[in-house]
């Protein structure tokens, strides 16, 4: 049994127990918000049972806005793979992507182009950026698709808006240089460090952000092959099974916006018509395969 860990009933968990199905598997989904470690027992516990799995793909841990959720559920993965039963992707690197903090610390480690981009628990220090790059994008640590970001110009009382976070959130400030764009920015999805597909979002009319909860749409995309192998390199180097890169058009190529924890499908599929899902149960499926004959 392969243990689909991501949200029952949600779209692209669902593809892809059903695609892993489809493929001769059987596949249960696990929401490990339903789960529990009985230490010092090996395994993870599911509605009072142990959890049988021969292997664990991870689409989702639910909702990553708070960081101390984030934490736990990796916890529960690392425990599940200690206890023999393989995890992909793994926890280790599920974590270091998950966090918008340690994923951008991580793309300048390895030499790959970001934006300018101040973290800092300084609010004196945070305005000062904010001055300095003019306008600014202030970004959560632990979300996706937009979710939580504010974009901040100088004119604007930028002390009050970051003290008001600051009462809020808990986390340090996040902010980034916001690039100017041409209403559009770059999604690639990669498998197994190849390139599956590009799609562009297409911002909403009067829209900052390019994401479909404020008004985008996904496209096809043939971008340069230099943008292509700039994500490859980028899921390389995190070791993701799946994931999607986000990348921005500057004035001289692409730079990195994001690398994701757990890639979607939706884009590849609305944007380029390629479904990621039975590609990634095959994936899945071949590892099982080696790690069984070893």
């Amino acid at each position: 049994m392969i243990a689909v860990v991501g949200q029952p009933g949600a779209w692209s968990t669902e593809r892809l127990a059903d695609a892993l199905r489809a493929a001769g598997a059987e596949a249960l989904v696990v929401d490990l918000a339903a789960c529990a470690l009985r230490l010092p027992e090996p395994g993870v516990w599911h509605e009072g049972r142990r959890l049988d799995a021969e292997a664990v793909v991870v689409k989702k841990i639910g909702d990553t806005a708070g960081g101390w959720t984030v934490r736990e559920r990796l916890h529960i993965l690392r425990h599940w793979e200690a206890s023999g039963v393989p995890v992909w992707s793994a926890p280790n690197r599920l974590e270091v992507a998950v966090d918008r903090y340690r994923m951008t610390v991580e793309l300048v480690r390895a030499g790959l182009p970001v934006p300018e981009t101040v973290i800092t628990e300084d609010v004196h220090e945070a305005v000062a950026s904010v001055e300095r790059f003019g306008t600014a994008v202030l970004k959560p640590l632990f979300t996706s698709k937009g979710r939580g970001m504010v974009r901040l110009d100088s004119a604007l009382d930028v002390r009050r808006i970051l003290e008001s976070h600051r009462a809020e959130n808990a986390d340090p400030f996040y902010l980034q240089r916001f690039v100017k764009h041409p209403g559009r920015d770059l999604g690639v999805a990669v498998l197994d460090g190849r390139c599956l597909g590009a799609y562009w979002r297409i911002a909403g009319d009067g829209q900052w952000m390019t994401t479909v909860l404020s008004g985008g749409r996904y496209a096809p995309a043939d971008p340069p092959a230099e943008a292509l192998a700039l994500a490859e390199r980028a899921a390389r180097h995190f070791g993701l099974l799946f994931t999607g890169v986000d990348l921005i058009e500057v004035d001289d190529g692409f730079t990195v916006l994001e690398v994701s924890a757990f890639g979607g499908f939706r884009g590849l599929l609305d944007g380029c018509g390629v479904d990621a899902a039975p590609r990634l149960a095959d994936a899945v499926l071949a590892r099982c395969r080696t790690a069984s004959a070893r």
